[in-house]
């Protein structure tokens, strides 16, 4: 029965929990550069509201950050219950990166977590705040290891097959570090991240403000939170604009399904549609609304560039890698997920810049109920976009699991029958189901309940009370 099929089920559980991983990645990434940039403001300028805005963001830095840890442990343990053919032919070098984050950076982030969680009022001023700063080194310096680990999946380097062939072993690290599909993915990812962590901090300012709470506080945080996601979406469209270029040198196939292109084309025939209508089977184009040139400069950037169409590529790989295989990916996924990840995070851009405007200091009039509400609720379009993108990322290699090297149908564990994996996977979808609903609910109360009360003017500085007094917790 095909819905028993081990291999569709292992890539639908693998899928699941990735991606639900990924909810608490971006945010636990962007977070920590929030709550490090408000520290340090504090530190250097004494204003009592930045303190509050240190705190109220770290809650929910800590909050995301504990759920990551659990949903990313399922990561690991899937390699070796579903995918133990894949382990075993790239674990040695596929291994190595996610060793190195795990043993290095991970701990590296935990201890500095600790540190910075139960060092207020027991740390000197300066090393709790270096501890902030230690734990964005930590995350992002992890993120980079995991990116490694998923670029050779992509652009597989440094390793050599073995003399009977049965797998691939680690000749250079440092090669698999400077892949360049991590070297372009990297930078792409990581403004993604802080993009989506400055959308939750216009949310959370947008939803007191809106009720007249906290005025000054979190109006600071709301133009804050605005000008960093203009910022990063600058950082994100330069990225990808240069993984693009990268993506063309090592998979032109993801490429042209990106586009949908079937046929080579060249100058303005290697043009960008915008929207798209075809067959049902997405082999033919009905109608679309195309740019002329665009896909080529994107390509290329080269006016006159050609892009290889996924006709000619089947062609090629079928000679390169053997016949009675179908090399192109899902067209209509990778086509529109390409497309939902730019428009999600330009939308998102031009709403904040939109904020910028309403919300300037010369703006005549105040700012209307329904423009709050669009600022709560645009919080998730670059995690959204995220997410697509990765669907985007992983789909577009489809049918290889390591792009040239092993096809997915060949790494799927051999000896585990299709009703245990049925049964994880229906198990994780539960359990996964009621963690979103604790981990959105603990984020909304402590949003909610925003900063503490700023204190009189009578009242003592907050950076000397007692450590009795100083909350050293979460909660």
């Amino acid at each position: 029965m095909e819905f028993l099929d081990p291999l569709l089920l292992a890539r639908w559980q693998f899928g699941l929990t990735t991606l639900y991983h990924y909810l608490f990645v971006p945010l636990t990434l962007g977070m920590a550069l929030v709550v490090a940039i408000f520290q340090t403001v504090w530190h250097r300028t004494g204003q009592v509201k930045y303190l509050h805005l240190t705190r109220l963001f770290g809650k929910i830095f800590l909050i995301n950050f504990a759920m990551g840890v659990v949903t990313g442990i399922v990561q690991e343990f899937q390699f070796g219950m579903n995918w133990s053919a894949y382990s075993r032919f790239v674990g040695d070098v596929f291994g190595a990166p996610l060793a190195f984050e795990g043993l290095m950076a991970f701990f590296f982030e935990a201890t500095f977590i600790g540190l910075w969680i139960f060092g207020w009022n027991r740390l000197p001023r300066a090393l709790h705040l270096f501890s902030a700063w230690m734990v964005v080194f930590g995350s992002t310096l992890s993120a980079y290891f995991i990116l490694a680990a998923n670029a050779f999946m992509q652009n597989p380097v440094g390793y050599q097959m073995a003399a009977d062939g049965s797998r691939a072993e680690l000749i250079d690290f440092f090669a698999v570090l400077t892949n360049p599909v991590v070297l372009a993915a990297f930078p792409h990812t990581i403004f993604a991240a802080w993009m989506f962590a400055a959308t939750v901090v216009v949310a959370v300012s947008a939803w007191h403000l809106s009720r007249n709470q906290h005025i000054d506080t979190m109006r600071t945080s709301l133009r804050f939170g605005l000008w960093a996601v203009v910022i990063s979406f600058v950082g994100v469209a330069i990225s990808g604009d240069q993984l693009s270029l990268v993506m063309v040198a090592t998979q032109p196939m993801k490429m042209a399904a990106a586009e949908a292109m079937w046929d080579t084309a060249c100058g303005a025939d290697a043009s960008f549609s915008l929207f798209s209508l075809g067959t049902p089977d997405g082999s033919e184009e009905i109608w679309s609304l195309r740019v002329p040139y665009l896909l080529s400069l994107l390509s290329t950037h080269s006016l006159d560039g050609c892009v290889e169409g996924l006709n000619d590529l089947q062609a090629q790989y079928t000679e390169q890698f053997g016949a009675g295989v179908d090399y192109m990916p899902i067209v209509w996924v990778t086509y529109w997920s390409f497309r939902w990840m730019i428009a999600l995070g330009g939308a998102a851009a031009l709403i904040a810049i939109a904020g910028l405007w309403v919300t300037r200091k010369k703006a005549t009039r105040p700012v209307a109920g329904w423009m709050w509400k669009i600022a709560i609720w645009s919080a998730p379009l670059p995690l959204l976009g995220s997410l697509v993108g990765w669907v985007f990322t992983e789909m577009g290699r489809q049918p290889w699991i390591v792009f040239g090297l092993m096809l997915t149908e060949d790494g799927v564990s051999p000896s585990v029958p299709g009703w245990t994996v049925l049964i994880s996977l229906l198990s994780f979808t539960a359990i996964y189901a009621i963690l979103a609903v604790v981990e959105f609910g603990l984020i909304v109360k402590a949003a909610q309940k925003g900063p503490d009360p700023l204190p009189g003017p009578d009242d003592p500085d907050p950076r000397d009370r007692a450590v009795e007094d100083t909350p050293t917790t979460v909660y």
